[in-house]
């Protein structure tokens, strides 16, 4: 038998950290995705114990200030694209300026340096990761619903990237993944 299952990833994320600083009683505050405040300083036994028990969830702590950057870049591009209901006011350069406090050019050069790839290409990729999720799910979304929840201008639009990405159109991609579910 298969089941599958379908991740809020900021919940995950949320509650490994939680219960990881829990265990350890570490007091600290959640400043949003991938940022912890701690009360204070940890001695070296609780920071490599905290370490360890993060790892095991493939997180880690980043210790260099631009990968700090790049990680943060990636949460908020995240966060806007799988919650894009509340930041639909503002485009993609304007957010990450505002919540960063960087302009859009310093963070763009940034974020080209340590990924070799830019702040664009990656909300793509987060898209249509994203409009994948949304067509195996059983919501039952139109294109058009999925182009509207993604911020497309048309599903014209999201197609073309959706295959210039995956190599397959949008209605190829839902036709392979109602065969998979049908054999299961």
């Amino acid at each position: 038998m298969k089941v599958f299952v379908k991740f809020d990833y900021p919940i995950v994320c949320k509650r490994i950290l939680e219960t990881q600083l829990e265990a350890l009683n570490i007091p600290y505050k959640l400043n949003g995705i991938g940022e912890i405040e701690l009360a204070s300083d940890l001695k070296e036994e609780k920071k490599k114990a905290l370490i360890e028990g993060l790892a095991y969830y493939g997180v880690e702590i980043i210790q260099d200030e631009k990968d700090v950057l790049v990680q943060r870049i990636k949460d908020l591009v995240s966060e806007m694209v799988y919650n894009s209901n509340e930041n639909k006011a503002y485009n993609t350069s304007t957010l990450l300026s505002k919540k960063l406090n960087y302009t859009y050019s310093y963070l763009s050069s940034v974020f080209s340096e340590v990924t070799y790839s830019s702040i664009e290409n990656f909300v793509i990729l987060k898209k249509i990761d994203y409009a994948k999720d949304l067509m195996a799910s059983n919501d039952r979304l139109t294109l058009t619903e999925i182009a509207h929840r993604l911020q497309y201008s048309s599903v014209a639009h999201l197609s073309g990237q959706f295959k210039k990405i995956t190599g397959l159109t949008p209605s190829s991609f839902q036709k392979i993944m109602a065969k998979r579910k049908e054999r299961t």
